[in-house]
């Protein structure tokens, strides 16, 4: 069966995406599917950077603003929306595009992964229980019996993946690492252009320092506040967004305001290094590195449709 056409558009935090994105789609008749774990809330606007309805130009968005702070979102939910988006976006007679920088819900929805996320299990909550009793170590020793290679890679301090190694043999009888590997081997059901924006590092965080601090001057401690009083805590999977689980931190007296935005900027910088890392790891990234076209969108779009129409993708 021929495979149906597929264009993502990667990179860094506050490197440029969205603003590109749209150019993209305009040019190629594609709707976008955001790969974001924080713009699919709703309430969390500023501190998510997320798109406006004014920003889109009228090109349809998935996944943006659609889950309430409260529920959580994981890879395996984000593959199953991603999914349902990318049948309504053929059917449309369009392309989709999948734009953002978390690189894991893109090559999970890429390569069609299957991450096996059972929910919350009375295997995993015997092994919970075993480990609180027992101590890690034993849990570890356990699972060298039935997944050495995996014991070798998980160290015997790391709780949850060994408990989440140990469920998996005991659900399907047989090894995690056996698994991971059939994964790696698969080939994506897409014909795909992966792009991956890039820019050169010193202007790239001085553009994160530069967005935080447009982030606070709209409102986002306010934003946090707000999020609060709706009964939002720190422990939520929204919470751990950048900008946020901070400003908890300032709320609650742990840091001062000055200390919060500092680390806020900080590890900003930190994650987006960690993105680039990964991306550089996939040999199928077309590198779009943004002063290699002085900065100029229109060449930078006309690179990524040459790309596109080898491809045949259009």
């Amino acid at each position: 069966m021929e495979k149906r056409p597929f264009i993502i558009l990667a990179g860094p935090t506050a490197v440029g995406k969205s603003a590109l994105s749209i150019s993209l789609a305009k040019a190629v008749g594609g709707e976008i599917i955001s790969c974001d774990s924080m713009q699919v809330y709703q309430y969390m606007d500023i501190g998510s950077a997320k798109i406006t309805p004014e920003e889109m130009q009228g090109v349809p968005h998935y996944l943006v603003d659609v889950l309430p702070p409260t529920e959580d979102f994981h890879v395996a939910r984000f593959v199953s929306m991603a999914k349902e988006a990318m049948e309504q976006i053929y059917a449309n007679g369009h392309i989709p595009i999948a734009v953002g920088g978390t690189g894991f819900y893109i090559q999970a929805l890429l390569y069609d992964a299957d991450f096996s996320e059972e929910e919350h299990t009375p295997i995993r909550e015997a092994l919970e229980q075993e480990a609180r009793t027992l101590g890690a170590e034993t849990l570890h020793h356990r699972l060298k019996e039935v997944d050495p290679l995996s014991a070798e890679r998980i160290h015997p301090n790391n709780v949850k993946r060994t408990i989440r190694a140990l469920e998996f043999y005991e659900l399907h009888h047989e090894p995690i690492s056996l698994h991971n590997q059939q994964q790696k081997e698969k080939t994506s059901p897409y014909e795909f252009c992966y792009f991956v924006l890039n820019d050169e590092r010193q202007h790239l965080y001085d553009q994160i320092d530069k967005r935080v601090d447009q982030m606070m001057e709209m409102g986002l401690y306010q934003e946090v506040e707000r999020l609060r009083d709706m009964g939002c805590t720190r422990d939520m999977v929204s919470m751990q967004g950048l900008g946020y689980k901070e400003l908890f931190d300032v709320m609650d007296g742990s840091m001062t305001l000055a200390e919060g935005i500092y680390t806020i900027k900080r590890d900003t910088r930190h994650f987006a290094k960690r993105q680039l890392t990964w991306f550089r790891s996939k040999p199928e990234v077309i590198w779009v590195n943004k002063p290699d076209f002085h900065y100029d969108e229109q060449a930078m779009l006309r690179f990524m449709i040459s790309k596109i129409e080898q491809k045949h993708l259009r």
